[in-house]
């Protein structure tokens, strides 16, 4: 036996054509049923209202008839005493008399006596209407109504009971036939239901179709440069321009991540190739049993344990650009004293500058949420480069008030030129590639300062000198601490 697959894994326009199939047939279904009990009352009150019509017009003169011609058991078509009483409905009409026998009246089918019929021939009913199976079961409606004929001897009057049937068929017949032409409507309905509804989905699921074509090739292929056309502003546009934009985010991220990989590769050949060279000459110096002039050699260390160092600083800053951020998983904020951790850094600033080089700072209280850590290394890189481009005997000023924090160096300074590069990756100007650095402290601070929510310029200040300028949004007093859970 074949076996049936389940709903959930059908394709979604077989699901959505099953889906439109099945309200269709629900609603036609329930538009048949209710069409055919409204003829079914329809055609059953008009039925009785015929019984009535042909009591009320049969009655009296059957009556009479009767009283010339006798009772009859059974209808007899050979006489024509029953032809002048008008039957224009074509019914059947019995008398039931007090014994409970019944006499023909005219018509052609005769009728049992129910207890209906005898609870109106005691008068304890005015009338009653009911479907019973004539003598040769032929289902007929029939209604029995009161009535009165003479006595023989005329002097009194003789109470029965006379019950008019017409044959049932004239409503089943009809609703048989609108049965069967609604059900074939119905099965057409369904059917044209399902094929519109097939159509539909493919053609609403186009969109969908494409976008999975897409998402199937970027997976294959790896190529991020793909665009699905965003047409409208319905929910397929939304997920195509949602796609588009995820697919373009991704391959920024590609393309700085290559950056990043080729520019650190760069940056770490240098120190590299000279530590390289620095251990080969130490090694020859021991194989060939020529030791170097002891000066010779202390600058030859000093120089390995210089490269050492800015090995260890170039793999620091590369591990900083790689954290994620605090509002993506880092580590959690807690509300810092500004002026404090800029205190902090000051600190360990003046520590490795030596007695030549001044830094004076103006530091107001303010109060923000970060991370301090993070924080501190954004502020001790603006010093070190402020410290970096220092003459000798120069002064470093640094100044925070009201959440701005300015850091004023009275170097050189920086051309115009190269102001809008100055935040970027490894990036350095001509001036300071023979200083030392990686070129990555002015793009960790603009980093962390983007993930605080504020802004870091540089530009020339007045009278010579570059002046870089940190606004963080925060407050002069400490917020209320948030109480414990």
């Amino acid at each position: 036996m074949p076996r049936i697959p389940r709903f959930r894994s059908l394709p979604l326009r077989s699901r959505l054509a099953i889906l439109t199939a099945a309200a269709v047939a629900v609603a036609v279904a329930g538009c048949a049923l209710a069409c055919w009990f409204i003829v079914r009352a329809q055609l059953n009150q008009r039925l009785d209202d015929a019984l009535h019509d042909a009591s009320t017009g049969g009655g009296h003169a059957a009556t009479e008839v009767l009283a010339r011609r006798g009772c009859l058991s059974e209808p007899d078509t050979n006489t024509d005493d029953w032809r002048v009483v008008a039957n224009p409905y074509r019914a059947s009409m019995q008398l039931i008399a007090v014994n409970g026998t019944s006499c023909w009246v005219l018509g052609d089918q005769t009728l049992p006596v129910t207890k209906a019929d005898l609870a109106v021939l005691r008068r304890e009913g005015p009338e009653s209407l009911q479907t019973v199976a004539s003598a040769d079961g032929i289902e007929m409606r029939v209604l029995t109504q009161p009535a009165t004929i003479s006595s023989p001897s005329r002097d009194q009057k003789v109470p029965v009971a006379i019950s008019t049937a017409l044959p049932l068929s004239e409503v089943t017949g009809p609703l048989n036939t609108l049965a069967l032409v609604l059900l074939a409507v119905s099965g057409i309905g369904v059917l044209g239901a399902s094929a519109a509804g097939l159509g539909v989905a493919r053609a609403g699921l186009k969109p969908v179709d494409r976008l999975t074509d897409t998402v199937e090739h970027v997976a294959r292929t790896e190529d991020l440069s793909v665009r699905i056309p965003v047409e409208g502003r319905d929910e397929i546009a939304r997920l195509s321009a949602s796609f588009n934009s995820m697919t373009a985010a991704l391959s920024s991220s590609r393309e700085l991540q290559q950056q990043l990989i080729a520019d650190a590769g760069h940056e770490l050949r240098t120190p590299l190739t000279s530590l390289r060279t620095n251990i080969e000459l130490l090694e020859r110096s021991e194989l060939t049993g020529r030791e170097l002039p002891p000066e010779d050699r202390r600058e030859l260390m000093l120089s390995v344990k210089a490269q050492m160092g800015e090995l260890a600083a170039l793999i620091g800053d590369l591990q900083e650009l790689s954290r994620p951020d605090v509002a993506h998983g880092g580590a959690p904020s807690q509300t810092v004293a500004f002026h404090e951790v800029v205190e902090a850094a000051l600190e360990r600033a003046r520590r490795r500058t030596g007695p030549d080089l001044k830094i004076t700072a103006e530091l107001a209280p303010w109060y923000l949420r970060a991370e301090p850590s993070a924080l501190e290394r954004a502020v001790i890189n603006l010093l070190d480069n402020a410290v970096k481009f220092s003459p000798p005997a120069g002064t470093v000023e640094v100044d925070l008030h009201g959440g701005e924090l300015s850091v004023r160096d009275h170097g050189p300074g920086i051309p115009p030129e190269d102001l809008p590069h100055v935040f970027e990756r490894f990036w350095r100007s001509a001036s300071a590639r023979s200083l030392p650095g990686s070129g990555l402290g002015l793009s960790i601070v603009a980093r962390t300062v983007q993930q605080l929510g504020g802004t870091v310029s540089v530009h020339p200040a007045q009278g010579g000198g570059t002046v870089a300028v940190v606004r963080l949004p925060g407050a002069r007093t400490p917020p209320p601490e948030a109480p414990e859970a």
